[in-house]
């Protein structure tokens, strides 16, 4: 016996089926009778005619069909975190063949459909102008085994009332332009959120942005007005120091007052923020807001800083903070995972050109942030709690898409977003490798008295407490520094050297990617800021950054040592002779490989605990 409906029940499910009408916003229809004989209407079909009759009854199922899904949509929902593991598993292979069965009627409709179109298009020179229409063979592409590089600028779309819902942000189904949504980087936004975010991506939604310095343009120019204040952290990518400083502080533009604080911990965060507020007090009363920009882990030394603590101090005091975690990956530090929201940050950023694509062939970027500050459909708004502890109204308007990306133009295209796609498979395989490799080389230079080891993953560091309080397994980030200012090599001297650790280190101005490589922050990535900036921030003439890769640490090492013989020693007789021995870094490199592997091992689930997932 059918289950009654209730009339609420019955109007909703009206509404749920009119969504698929092409008079969804005009239609005058009461039931789906109506709808179907309406759509017949709308594009002048006689539904007395063999093709009405079919149409009608195809509509019919249609529209039944979307109420039915949109009721298993919701029983999923609702039941997924109750459900047994293999309660799971028949409801996610039993959708997926529902997808193929919905492929398979539209497959099916191709044929007909296309002998329509070449009746109507029989001019040899139109069918050469016009190519293969796209929907009759791209309905197989669905099926791909990976997404699918989707070349294109624009997009066919179904009826005039479906694509001005997509205008205004209502119809998912209709792309309008590839300037502002393409599906394979779509795909890629869905992924990096699943990634960051975890059980919780529901909760928060990505931008793709081709390049990492554009996303880093994409969320400043949302957030930050004209005289407003933005507190950032010392030590970050040169090229945000730059736009910051060259721009955003430019009085010609916004005339945004930077200021920097030093440290890692929240009470160094703390005694500037409160200087800040006292020193801008006349801007704060008319209006403007306080920003805070983190970069943890951090660029040049792969420091970490206390993310939670700060986050929770300016979200006390109304500030939205950005992070940018590209250093740490989501494989090392995934921030949105706090359990209080107010420690988390507002927006995480990655560049995605670097360990996330880990292979130097494309250059991205993506801003992550909860739903309600990312997208809202036009014209509407969403009530929500705000990282600040209270419920707040976020207007459409006042959202990253609209507000910014929208209008800038710097979507990632679908090549690029392809090739963040394919690395991001090996993204953990790659890490484990490149955090035993960071270990082995800093204790390494370590072990020479004349070297200055800047990096975490030593335990006497200074940050080592905080590497072992945020990062995963209490690994360190595949980045440091090192400088041999105890020994105060000249300019020459110095840059023989560096110049001959080629072509093992790789002198690239990059990190992240396969291969180790080093530069002179203040030579290159840095050399925007001053001498006494550099100083503040920790950077010498002789500090080199060392971007870890995959290789063998060990020829690493032993390239190091020849180049110290064939430039150092012949200056300082002794100095390749105080590195720790070759048997000595062959056992600490097994040692470091299987405490590593270890620590993986026992961090992640067994069986039984999969089982019971």
């Amino acid at each position: 016996m059918p289950k009654k409906i209730r009339p609420s029940q019955q109007s909703s499910d009206f509404e749920i089926a009119k969504s698929l009408s092409p008079r969804r916003k005009t239609s005058r229809a009461n039931n789906i009778d109506e709808l179907a004989q309406e759509q017949l209407a709308h594009f002048s079909i006689d539904p007395d005619t063999a093709m009405g009759q079919s149409l009608a009854s195809l509509a019919q199922s249609l529209y039944q069909a979307n109420i039915d899904l949109h009721h298993m949509w919701t029983a999923s929902v609702q039941a997924l975190q109750q459900l047994d593991r293999k309660d799971r598993i028949a409801y996610f292979n039993a959708k997926k063949f529902l997808c193929f069965q919905l492929a398979k009627l539209l497959d099916s409709l191709q044929n007909p459909f296309r002998k329509t179109y070449q009746s109507l298009i029989p001019e040899q020179s139109s069918r050469i102008a016009k190519g293969p229409y796209p929907i009759f063979d791209n309905v197989t592409a669905i099926f791909s085994a990976t997404p699918v590089i989707t070349r294109t600028a624009t997009y066919l779309y179904a009826c005039t009332e479906w694509i001005d819902d997509a205008f205004q942000g209502k119809e998912p189904l209709l792309e309008v332009y590839s300037r502002l949504l393409n599906p394979t980087s779509i795909s890629l936004a869905n992924h990096i959120v699943d990634l960051e975010c975890g059980h919780l991506s529901a909760e928060y939604t990505a931008w793709n942005f081709n390049s990492g310095m554009a996303a880093i343009d994409g969320i400043l120019s949302h957030l930050l007005g004209y005289e407003d204040i933005i507190i950032c952290s010392r030590n970050v990518y040169g090229g945000t120091f730059q736009l910051l400083h060259d721009w955003f502080a430019k009085p010609s533009n916004l005339n945004v007052a930077v200021e920097w604080f030093d440290g890692y911990d929240v009470d160094s965060f703390k005694h500037v923020y409160d200087r800040v507020k006292k020193q801008y007090t006349s801007r704060i009363s008319t209006g403007r807001k306080i920003y805070v920009y983190l970069e943890s882990p951090c660029n040049p030394h792969g420091y970490v800083l206390d993310v939670a603590a700060i986050c929770d101090y300016a979200h006390r005091n109304n500030s939205l903070v950005i992070a940018d975690t590209t250093v740490a990956t989501p494989f090392l530090y995934r921030p949105m995972l706090r359990e209080q929201l107010a420690e988390r940050p507002d927006f995480v950023i990655h560049s995605y050109t670097k360990d996330i694509t880990g292979t130097g062939v494309t250059t991205a970027g993506v801003v992550i942030g909860r739903n309600e500050t990312m997208f809202i459909p036009k014209n509407e708004s969403v009530t929500a709690m705000n990282s600040f502890g209270k419920n707040a109204t976020f207007q459409w308007r006042d959202t990253l898409f609209w507000n910014v990306y929208y209008v800038k133009g710097a979507f990632l295209d679908s090549e690029k977003a392809f090739e963040v796609i394919n690395g991001s498979r090996t993204l953990e395989l790659r890490m484990m490798r490149k955090v035993i490799n960071t270990v082995v080389l800093a204790r390494f230079f370590d072990s020479h008295p004349d070297i200055n080891v800047n990096c975490n993953a030593l335990e006497n560091n200074h940050n080592a407490a905080m590497r072992k309080q945020y990062m995963h397994m209490e690994l360190p980030a595949p980045l440091f520094t090192i400088d041999m200012e105890k020994v105060k090599f000249d300019r020459s001297t110095f840059t023989r050297f560096f110049d001959c650790l080629e072509p093992t280190f790789s002198h690239m101005v990059s990190l992240g990617q396969s291969n180790t490589m080093v530069l002179c922050p203040a030579l290159t990535s840095h050399s925007e800021m001053s001498e006494e900036k550099l100083n503040e921030a920790g950077i010498h003439l002789t500090t080199i950054r060392i971007s870890v890769g995959d290789e063998d640490v060990r020829s690493l090492i032993a390239h190091f040592i020849r180049t110290t013989e064939l430039v150092f020693d012949p200056l300082i007789p002794s100095f390749t002779a105080k590195f720790m021995g070759a048997k000595q870094i062959d056992d600490l490199y097994e040692e470091i490989y299987l405490d590593v592997h270890r620590r993986w091992i026992r961090s992640s689930p067994g069986v039984i605990s999969l089982q019971a997932r």
